[in-house]
């Protein structure tokens, strides 16, 4: 079996182990003990992950784990593959500086370096030390061929051919004075918006909820801002946002629900409330947690033009019917394999680069 079909078939069975795991979790049984190490070693570490990052709470890890499980199928990623000449790839050594914000957000950077037979030096953000290395040990475990080929480091970067960093529009600064001799994908902030014509059902609108507020919204996925036309209801709006209501209590949201709120009222800007969520009418796009923009169209054409415009500060679009690319109401943190963050090819990089 050639060392691209062994890698294959261990993320595969990562897959499944996943989607086992999150049954195992889900079900009514699981605070019993359970004789499988593995399930209680995952076990043990979602429900200490809000320990090391106060965002990463039980209910997001076990969606983040669902979500890789649902993709990592032999379908899904020969699917993925199949339009790739792996033949072409020189392996080398790619350092990936990984972002914290949202659990296992640099997983999919990691598997695209290892899928196409190259090797990865990982450095993992200081918010999210612990899933990643807890999905590679698991990996590891079935292909002992991976064992060598994922080193992580808190040192500074040793060797490496090419780099992939994310972070934040400082922190690209950063990257480019460092890495810019290096083949690499640098990615900056980005954000996601929302198109809405009025005519939107309740179910829609709801599920528009989970763009918004899975991941606290911490996500480039996540939708900060709304588009609407003149006119617009906010009140359905409102109300289909009503059944997220509990996301108040959780401690590090309502304290930036209340701050956010109190900067706003001080400095007297025009916003509206329901109690858990703060909307601004507001021109730019990164909206603080607890608070999306929000800014009325009045042609949809000069509204594409726009948004076709400012795209390098636009991660998704969430619509119906508006453009082609939108994504459905609810399906932001649903990523297949071939979304790729940025629109930059991952894997066309990796094999390009020599």
């Amino acid at each position: 079996m050639s060392h691209h079909d062994l890698t294959v078939k261990a993320f595969v069975k990562l897959g499944d182990f996943l989607r086992t795991f999150c049954e195992f979790i889900n079900s009514d049984n699981d605070s019993e003990n359970t004789d499988n190490t593995w399930l209680a070693t995952f076990k043990s570490e979602i429900e200490m992950a809000h320990h090391y990052n106060g965002w990463f709470t039980k209910e997001n890890c076990i969606h983040a784990f669902q979500e890789w499980g649902n993709i990592l199928t032999r379908e899904n990623l020969e699917d993925w593959l199949k339009n790739y000449d792996l033949r072409v790839n020189n392996e080398k050594v790619v350092a990936l500086i990984m972002a914290g914000n949202i659990p296992l957000v640099g997983f999919h950077d990691l598997l695209s370096v290892l899928i196409t037979g190259n090797r990865a030096l990982v450095k993992l953000s200081s918010s999210d030390q612990k899933l990643i290395p807890l999905l590679i040990n698991y990996v590891k475990t079935i292909e002992p061929y991976l064992e060598d080929r994922i080193v992580f480091t808190k040192e500074k970067l040793g060797h490496y051919d090419a780099v992939i960093a994310t972070g934040s529009n400082n922190t690209a600064r950063y990257f480019e004075y460092y890495f810019g001799k290096k083949p690499n994908i640098i990615r900056k902030s980005r954000n996601s918006v929302a198109v809405l014509n009025g005519t939107e059902t309740k179910a829609q609108l709801t599920a528009l909820g989970e763009d918004i507020f899975r991941y606290f919204g911490l996500g480039c996925r996540s939708v900060s801002k709304i588009f609407i036309p003149a006119n617009y209801d906010i009140d359905a709006f409102f109300k289909a946002m009503y059944s997220y209501n509990e996301i108040v209590y959780h401690n590090k949201y309502a304290n930036n629900y209340d701050y956010n709120k109190a900067v706003y009222l001080m400095s007297e800007f025009k916003i509206l409330d329901n109690g858990f969520l703060i909307l601004k009418e507001e021109k730019s796009y990164a909206s603080p947690i607890a608070s999306v923009f929000y800014e009325n169209y009045e042609e949809v054409s000069a509204l594409k033009t726009k948004l076709n415009l400012e795209k390098d500060k636009i991660q998704c679009i969430i619509s119906s019917g508006f453009i082609e690319g939108e994504i459905a109401f609810g399906q932001t943190q649903k990523p297949s394999l071939n979304d790729y963050a940025d629109g930059v090819d991952t894997v066309e990089f990796l094999l390009r680069t020599s």
